[in-house]
């Protein structure tokens, strides 16, 4: 952990910050599992470029390898994922860095934003699901039950063009697999290819979701839907099997969570 000098809000204190001077194993993980019917593969310790930390960023990509490989990704199932020629980076603080409500906040950017199939994301996970890799005794809770509830801060899912994107809480119905995906959406403009700070905060009983600071939408009563600790996930998938035309890079300058004063 290192809080540094790093500035916040009256009322607020930083209890996690990360800025990506090095891949810190005490905060982040590699993930390496299949959700999603995604098109790639994650794979582990920066192999092929996909997870690079440089000159004070973290750099995830999607990367083309050409060819079709094997990919040893597993859903939560046991069903591993088919060969594929595309690998990418995926990091969760999963059993390093958890906390309950609060307010998370990254600052990054997207490169080439809206082509067919991008899908990177920067969002929060239940510290209780029971998806790979499973840990510890008590991840044993089904998405999106309470332990295994979903938010998702900044996530741009190319269909809709370019610049653009989406947060949300996947609000559940109340068995596994059951989550509304639309209900507490907002879609948001914002040239993706310049930095923009990307939060999530509780306050009381709502979520508030900012953009560069400034309240672009709230979920009132939400924030008590999400009791859980959250850990954090940063990754870039693809769900399309359109050939990429260019490279995909989501680049974080750097990560924090924050306690109410």
């Amino acid at each position: 952990m290192n809080t540094g000098n790093q500035p916040t809000a009256a009322g607020w204190r930083v209890v996690f910050f990360d800025d990506f001077d090095r891949f810190d194993p005490a905060n982040w993980q590699d993930q390496m599992l299949w959700v999603n019917n995604e098109d790639q593969c994650y794979v582990p310790d920066n192999l092929y470029n996909t997870r690079e930390v440089s000159d004070g960023t973290l750099k995830l990509r999607v990367v083309d390898l050409g060819e079709k490989r094997p990919c040893d990704n597993v859903d939560k199932f046991g069903k591993q994922h088919p060969a594929t020629q595309y690998v990418a980076g995926r990091i969760a603080s999963k059993n390093r860095q958890e906390f309950v409500k609060g307010k998370w906040t990254a600052r990054l950017r997207v490169e080439n934003s809206g082509q067919p199939g991008m899908f990177p994301a920067w969002w929060l996970l239940g510290a209780r699901n029971n998806e790979p890799p499973v840990q510890e005794e008590d991840e044993n809770v089904c998405w999106p039950m309470t332990g295994s509830g979903e938010i998702d801060i900044f996530e741009h899912h190319s269909d809709g063009g370019p610049d653009h994107y989406a947060a949300r809480a996947i609000k559940s119905l109340g068995y596994c697999d059951g989550g509304d995906w639309q209900a507490l959406m907002l879609v948001q403009a914002a040239t993706l290819g310049e930095y923009h700070e990307y939060s999530v905060e509780w306050e009381n009983s709502d979520l508030v979701f900012r953009l560069d600071g400034a309240e672009v939408y709230r979920s009132p009563g939400e924030g008590d839907s999400f009791p859980e600790p959250l850990f954090a996930i940063l990754n870039f998938a693809k769900i399309k099997p359109d050939p990429m035309t260019s490279s995909w890079t989501m680049e974080v300058d750097w990560v924090k969570h924050e306690a109410r004063e």
